[in-house]
């Protein structure tokens, strides 16, 4: 993976170039935003410049044999560590990252960096009770593999993609290994939400952010594409909203399943609310206590997207709005109940849904409590 590869975020990757020209290279680094901001890619080319033998023009020479195994994610001293589980799993069996490493690395080379934790968990085939986790176990295999002599003489190199799903023994053990790190030896956390981890671990890295892509590269990679028409080509890039993952989605016309299922709920929820159809409401919260984990968070995501465009549309800023289709049609009819006496509320009862569900609450209790709320908030404006 070179700079070259990844879309967009030029002054970024020069700050990255120049920190390596210049030797200031921190033993942990957080780079911190969404998957369609290519924080993963970035990474990667990151230890892939860093670790080049014949650097040219700001960029890896992707010719070296350091750059074709990192570039295959095979450089023996290039460590992975990323959320795992499996279906019938036996009691006391460490699930770790080693073992589904062939399916990470198709996933990567097929989407060539940019894909979803929800992809990810899609296709580790989770189902709908089990979710990603790294455990401390794994934290074990990587103190072992660092305790060895690099094989290379470069950088031991250790990348953990969404640190915020490691468990409290885990974080723990990561953090002691941040306190008393190994010569050259060097941490990329990948993390699409970095308030989830511990304040001592953010305390002792160096955070980049990687901040949405701008319009004007989105609308090249629309054209690139094959999107012929140039205003077409603005308009979906608009509408991406400085994520290549839905340009990709929007370019190449297909409709997503998953975000059509949500859009309904949502609009269940909300028709619901309106009319005070309590247990109708619960009726709702059992069938979103149905969806898998990854499924649940996707809905309230959604949700809160939703919620937030209408807010917009209420507050007569409809020009800077990302919405189309039938979520255009019914956010515009939304609109009149979303206001400024409310969409904070809804917003923090979201925000706490996604906590309980992240520390394994039980979700029928919690999308019915979360149902009950947002009823009680849209009626305020009736």
């Amino acid at each position: 993976m070179q700079f070259k590869d990844i879309a967009g975020q030029q002054e970024l990757k020069d700050h990255l170039v120049r920190s390596i020209e210049k030797g200031r290279i921190s033993h942990a680094q957080l780079f911190t935003g969404g998957a369609g901001m290519g924080a993963l890619p970035l990474a990667v080319a990151y230890v892939q410049y860093l670790n080049c033998t014949n650097r040219k023009d700001g960029d890896s020479c992707g010719e070296c044999p350091s750059c074709r195994q990192i570039a295959e994610l095979a450089h023996p001293d290039l460590h992975w560590v990323f959320p795992v589980n499996k279906q019938g799993k036996k009691s006391g069996e460490a699930v770790l990252s080693d073992e589904f490493l062939p399916l990470f690395r198709r996933l990567f080379t097929e989407r060539k960096g940019y894909f979803s934790p929800r992809e990810w968990f899609d296709t580790l085939d989770l189902g709908k009770t089990l979710k990603g986790l790294i455990t401390a176990k794994e934290a074990d295999r990587v103190i072992e593999k660092l305790s060895l002599k690099s094989f290379l003489g470069a950088y031991k190199c250790v990348i953990v993609w969404l640190p915020e799903t490691m468990n409290e023994e885990a974080s723990n053990k990561l953090l002691k290994i941040l306190e008393e790190p190994w010569e050259k030896t060097l941490f990329l956390l990948v993390s699409e939400h970095p308030e989830r981890l511990l304040g001592t671990i953010l305390s002792r890295t160096q955070e980049i952010s990687v901040p949405r892509l701008e319009l004007e590269v989105l609308e090249a990679e629309a054209l690139r594409a094959g999107v012929s028409d140039p205003a077409e080509a603005r308009h979906l890039a608009r509408l991406a909203s400085g994520d290549l993952l839905e340009l990709r989605q929007l370019t190449g016309g297909e409709e997503d399943l998953q975000r059509k299922e949500n859009f309904s709920l949502f609009c269940s929820l909300m028709r619901l609310s309106y009319n005070d159809k309590h247990l109708e409401l619960l009726d709702w919260a059992e069938q979103a206590a149905q969806l898998s984990r990854e499924q649940q968070r996707a809905l309230l995501l959604d949700s809160v997207r939703l919620l937030r465009e209408s807010y917009m549309l209420h507050a007569g800023l409809s020009s800077i709005s990302y919405l189309w289709g039938e979520e255009a049609d019914f956010c515009r009819k939304f609109a009149p109940f979303i206001g400024n006496g409310n969409i904070e509320p809804l917003v923090a009862e979201i925000e706490s849904a996604l906590q309980q569900l992240g520390q394994n609450g039980n979700p029928t209790i919690v999308f019915t409590h979360f149902a009950l709320a947002v009823s009680k908030r849209i009626n305020r404006l009736k």
